[in-house]
């Protein structure tokens, strides 16, 4: 009875989220959730949908990381160009 209540609970829960948040870290998050509230008395849909908005905001966190790394990388490589443009140096060869 308890795990249809809480599966139940779940797919309610993300189905009111809508789209954009029905995505693999709103669903970790979701599950991690609503098991926590699910103990801290039966919470189990307030867990899920604070979990759910937990992971998507972690996941959106990580991509933007990701993003700047990449732009730093591309920026270094820029200049490392631009820098043997400028000594005469022909470029480094490509991987």
């Amino acid at each position: 009875m308890n795990a249809k209540l809480i599966a139940a609970s779940l797919v309610l829960s993300l189905a009111s989220t809508g789209v954009a948040y029905a995505k693999p870290s709103c669903l970790k998050g979701a599950a991690a959730g609503a098991v926590g509230g699910h103990f801290l008395g039966k919470h189990h849909v307030l867990g899920a949908a604070v979990g759910c908005a937990v992971g998507h905001h972690m996941s959106k966190k990580q991509e933007r990381e990701q993003a700047q790394a990449q732009a730093r990388a591309n920026a270094q490589a820029q200049a490392d160009a631009n820098a043997r443009a400028q000594n005469g140096q022909a470029p480094a060869a490509r991987r």
